[in-house]
């Protein structure tokens, strides 16, 4: 059966990091999304993003898009189906009501991991360490967003992986542990 994990959590918990470590350790590929964003210097086409006019964006099958600061963004089945020709299982990041979508459409395809931090201050201390200003990363983490996107909703919590976050090592091994599993 094809798989899909889905990596949701607050900004700042670690969700990109710990998609790239499934690329590298186990060969997972992320699912690519959609923008209608312009691209950022040295990103690609098909690589980073599917970059959309707004009228190819209009043409996919979402699963979830949201539209911030006037560009949209989704995923797509269109996306899923080319991540899975390259293998069984892929991943996504997505936010929590992301992931509510996934369980509904897909089910049992969908392995939810809610990535967590046991203290919030270290949110505020990886989106500023990656660079971002002291202004947007309070805004980011006082946001309806994130703070929704501390807790695994009720309707998706029995299908969730509580990963935490705090020690990289101890956030390998776990992940290990649940890639050994399947």
């Amino acid at each position: 059966m094809k798989k899909l994990i889905i990596l949701c959590g607050a900004s700042g918990t670690g969700k990109t990091t710990i998609q790239n470590y499934l690329l590298k350790q186990y060969g997972i590929p992320r699912v690519l999304t959609h923008t209608t964003r312009a691209k950022r210097k040295g990103e690609k086409d098909g690589v980073d993003y599917y970059f959309e006019t707004p009228v190819s964006f209009a043409e996919k099958h979402y699963f979830e898009s949201v539209t911030y600061d006037g560009k949209q963004y989704g995923s797509s089945r269109e996306g899923l189906e080319r991540a899975w020709k390259k293998n069984p299982i892929v991943s996504l990041v997505v936010d929590t009501a992301g992931a509510i979508e996934y369980v509904k459409q897909l089910g049992k395809q969908v392995d939810v991991w809610h990535i967590e931090v046991s203290d919030k201050k270290m949110l505020k201390d990886r989106l500023l360490a990656r660079g971002d200003n002291v202004h947007a990363v309070e805004q980011r983490i006082n946001s309806f967003e994130s703070q929704r996107d501390l807790q695994i909703p009720p309707v998706i919590q029995d299908n969730t992986q509580v990963i935490m976050n705090d020690c990289w090592k101890k956030t390998t091994q776990l992940i290990d542990q649940l890639i050994q599993k399947r």
